[in-house]
């Protein structure tokens, strides 16, 4: 404010002072010992005014804003208001200053009291317009705090607007009392003919620069600043970052791109914590098909390992247990499950209570599935042993299979079906009375790698429960 009205009081000298004799040797007439004392008096009630004013618009909104409270509706009206209000006020001291240098220099003539009138009206431009930019600047972090409410219903002047208005009041008009000058030379109306004008050209030109370039600035910043944030904000998202979010300093278009944005980020963090919830619940490598593909059902015929794992007396368990605490049991394992059948690169098709369905080799192909699930079994046997009071049964078949989507358009599900689902599900259940507790068809033995096969052996032959052909049965070398 304080270079605000430099600029203003720059321009009243130069237009009252210089303009208002009639010789570059003239003492000018109003620098008299009166107007001194009375633009002295002037300037201290004037900042006294202001202050007492500020004071009264700024205190209640730091108060709220110190206390990091969210404003009610009047106090948010009152802090989108300060800015207005502040420039009005210092407008209007202005005004009324203007007003007393008029009625004290009213005997000095009509050409007199009219530069002076014109002088108010310049310099008051200047120092309202650069006044308004410099509060709004001080102000901004008060004013996003406001915002955060609720966006107001009335919208702030655009950037357009705030450049054309800039524009308007620290250069044009400047630039025309340049041209009035020049213009009143030949016609006689104000300035006296003897007056030299040189010297408040080249001021009134130094100013409409200086002003210019400054109200320029000041536009430029209350623009390029909301965008720089909305730029680094952009990339901390493209960086998977979903909690930022930019402070919104108005309700002009700057401040409509700040609120898109943060709706924007809003709405991109809600959809990753869906697909994120998605992929637990469905698995990543299902979900990025599914986000892939066309919304339709349907899959492929492809040749996989099957693992099913099943508790054995959880019947039992439960009828005697809390709920609570049965729950608490399957947590731990599945927990134990699905880290070791992630860590061989298979996918946990269904949890059916307390069993689970793991599938090796879709909907992702891999090397070497049906030795990663003979290795899996291998692996949670060693790990469930330090579950008390569990016991269980792994069955491990390999062999095609149709993998896709089953159901209807509007619900369904990616799933396997096929003969060797049926055959691990089988061998589950007779390994669950076994010592060893895990059961392998031939086929996932022999479609295995050479040295994860040469860790399993022949066990005999059996006709499962709902099968025509015999399964070849291997269990583990070791089976502790």
């Amino acid at each position: 404010m304080i270079s605000a009205y430099g600029i203003g009081a720059g321009l009243v000298f130069c237009v009252i002072v210089l303009l208002g004799r009639t010789n570059a040797y003239e003492q000018p007439r109003l620098v008299t010992t009166g107007n001194i004392l009375v633009m002295i008096a002037l300037l201290g009630v004037s900042l006294i005014i202001a202050a007492i004013c500020t004071t009264r618009f700024v205190l209640p909104a730091l108060r709220w804003y110190a206390r990091e409270e969210p404003p009610t509706p009047e106090q948010q009206r009152a802090a989108l208001d300060i800015t207005s209000r502040q420039t009005l006020v210092h407008l209007s001291l202005w005004v009324a200053s203007g007003l007393v240098v008029l009625l004290v220099n009213l005997d000095e003539g009509g050409r007199t009291v009219t530069i002076i009138g014109l002088a108010v009206l310049f310099g008051g431009a200047a120092m309202a317009c650069l006044g308004y930019l410099v509060t709004e600047a001080t102000l901004r972090p008060i004013i996003a705090a406001a915002m955060i409410a609720s966006p107001p219903q009335r919208r702030a002047p655009g950037v357009m607007q705030r450049l054309v208005i800039t524009w308007a009041l620290c250069t044009a008009i400047p630039v025309t009392a340049i041209g009035a000058i020049v213009v009143d030379r030949h016609l006689k109306w104000v300035i006296r003919p003897d007056t030299p004008i040189e010297t408040p050209i080249l001021i009134l030109a130094f100013v409409a620069i200086a002003a210019g370039l400054y109200g320029t600035v000041l536009v430029s910043w209350s623009v390029s600043d909301p965008v720089r944030e909305v730029g680094v904000a952009m990339g901390e998202v493209e960086r998977g970052n979903t909690e930022v979010s930019v402070s919104v300093h108005d309700s002009s278009e700057i401040g409509r791109l700040q609120m898109g944005f943060n709706r924007m980020v809003t709405t991109i963090a809600e959809r990753e914590r869906l697909r994120d919830l998605f992929d637990r619940h469905v698995g990543h490598d299902v979900a990025s098909r599914a986000i892939e593909q066309d919304e339709r059902l349907g899959g492929d015929v492809a040749n996989v390992a099957v693992l099913f794992i099943d508790l054995a007396g959880s019947t039992a368990f439960a009828a005697t247990r809390p709920p609570t605490e049965v729950a608490e049991l399957l947590n731990d394992f599945f927990h134990i499950v699905v880290t070791a059948v992630d860590q061989h690169r298979g996918y946990i098709n269904k949890f059916g209570g307390d069993a689970a369905l793991a599938v090796y080799g879709a909907p992702v192909p891999i090397d070497d599935p049906a030795g990663e699930a003979l290795a899996t079994a291998r692996e949670l046997r060693a790990s469930l042993r330090s579950l008390k009071s569990v016991d269980f049964g792994i069955g491990v078949s390999y062999g095609p299979v149709f993998a896709g989507d089953i159901g209807a358009e509007h619900r369904y599900e990616y799933t396997v079906i096929g003969d060797p689902v049926n055959e691990a599900a089988r061998l589950t259940e007779l390994a669950k009375s076994r010592v060893g507790r895990i059961l392998a068809a031939e086929q996932a033995v022999s479609a295995a790698s050479a040295a994860e096969a040469e860790r399993w052996k022949r066990r005999g032959k059996i006709t499962l429960r709902g099968r025509g052909a015999r399964t070849v049965l291997f269990e583990p070398k070791d089976r502790a």
